[in-house]
């Protein structure tokens, strides 16, 4: 049966091919990427080039992006979506609005005796409800690999969070997750975290203590790590671990674990975690 939506597909695909050397640099760039089987990398290719005709990437300051930096973006906004099926997990935003490095972000707080505070935060990221994603690019560029930091992946994990409402920690589930499973996993982990944090404000804890800030940047810490660096993840938060891999349909840790064994380059540790 004929379809619009995959004619338009095939018809973007067709008239924005990837050069082969394009390619080949966002792969050398993008560890992360390594032990997908080839038919993962077609598909996230062509996913990645759909994903530039849909949204609007605007640079500010002067900042210029080669074709090659685009899909350095594109490539790890949709792997964390490689395996969820053709809804438009990202239906919230039109547009990724990218600094040339850290930005001021206004904030304000209402503290618990009525008082308004109002201050600028330096941030290198921010997903607003209802509005574009905010980069910095320099964060950009320091993703990609096994160290447990994706700027990318951070920033929309709270848009996919927001999907059904403010970001709370909890994004729409699939039909065979239970939200009570969730929500016991995520919440023990985030309150294992924060009983750490509140013993030794100082304490070395197994994944960055910015995912004890509230539950929603504990869903995105916790999914920067089920990309890049899953062994710390599953062997400090296992449940938490099983829960974000029903959630995005794979198995990173395992996909980590057969480059351990089978890869010359991920055979010591300093090579895994510096991919």
């Amino acid at each position: 049966m004929w379809s619009l939506k995959a004619w338009r597909r095939r018809r973007t695909l067709e008239h924005n091919p990837v050069a082969p050397t394009e390619w080949s640099e966002v792969r050398r760039r993008l560890p992360i990427l390594d032990g997908l089987d080839e038919h993962e990398e077609q598909k996230l290719r062509e996913r990645a080039v759909l994903f530039l005709h849909d949204k609007h990437l605007t640079a500010l300051s002067g900042l210029q992006l080669d074709p090659v930096q685009r899909l350095l973006l594109a490539v790890q906004a949709q792997l964390p979506l490689l395996h969820l099926g053709e809804l438009d997990w990202y239906q919230g935003f039109h547009e990724i609005i990218l600094y040339p490095d850290d930005f001021l972000s206004p904030q304000r707080h209402r503290d618990a005796s009525g008082i308004e505070h109002e201050w600028d935060d330096a941030r290198s990221g921010e997903a607003w409800q209802h509005g574009p994603v905010i980069l910095a690019w320099p964060g950009v560029e320091s993703s990609g690999g096994w160290e447990g930091y994706n700027l990318v992946i951070h920033e929309l994990a709270h848009k996919l969070d927001m999907l059904d409402g403010s970001a709370n920690g909890l994004p729409p589930l699939h039909r065979d997750m239970r939200v009570q499973d969730w929500a016991t996993a995520m919440q023990s982990a985030y309150d294992a975290l924060n009983a750490e944090l509140d013993a030794n404000p100082n304490a070395e804890t197994a994944i960055d203590p910015y995912a004890a800030e509230d539950p929603a940047e504990f869903f995105a810490v916790t999914s920067e790590y089920f990309f890049t660096a899953p062994d710390l993840l599953a062997a400090a938060f296992p449940d938490v671990y099983r829960q974000l891999s029903l959630f995005y349909r794979q198995d990173t840790l395992a996909r980590l674990l057969r480059l351990q064994a089978q890869h010359p380059d991920y055979q010591t540790v300093e090579n895994t975690t510096n991919g």
